[in-house]
């Protein structure tokens, strides 16, 4: 039986790093123009082209067998998979993302409990509500975009 890898590469900020990433190690993916099925000069890979945020999905429900995507989506999903590296790369540097709980400088809150009552704004909802479900502390999450939620709602808290 002749199956092949089933390779998620992720759709959108990250997919020419990841393929800049490929090329390095000796693969050329070529992405033809709005196929989520690009070329691979390996025929044992099959790729497609999918969300960071869904790829663990994937994954978990065997539709791919491996893919890139950040821990943050993994815990975001729940998803029950395996990572079988670390990959240190981004779209615009080197060193890993941290996760940050952001307030205004003069803002009182010092310490997660100050948080209790409060709208936190985030991609990670299901993450965040999870995260303060398990401190005991009630918080209203709200979904929004990057960087739009800055802009959009400056008096929320960012996660």
């Amino acid at each position: 039986m002749n199956e092949k890898l089933k390779l998620g590469i992720p759709k959108g900020s990250l997919e020419s790093a990841t393929i800049a990433l490929f090329k390095r190690s000796g693969w050329t993916i070529n992405v033809n123009g709005r196929s989520y099925f690009p070329e691979i000069n390996d025929d044992a890979i099959e790729c497609a082209i999918c969300r960071a945020q869904e790829m663990s999905i994937y994954v978990e429900n065997e539709t791919l067998d491996a893919a890139l995507t950040g821990k943050d989506w993994i815990a975001e999903n729940n998803s029950d998979v395996h990572v079988v590296a670390d990959l240190v790369y981004s779209k615009v540097s080197s060193r890993p993302a941290k996760w940050v709980i952001a307030v205004a400088y003069d803002s009182p809150v010092k310490k997660l409990e100050d948080l209790e009552g409060k709208k936190i704004s985030t991609e990670l909802v299901k993450y965040t509500k999870r995260y303060f479900k398990e401190r005991n502390i009630n918080v209203m999450v709200e979904f929004s975009w990057g960087v739009t939620r800055q802009k959009l709602f400056p008096d929320w808290l960012m996660l």
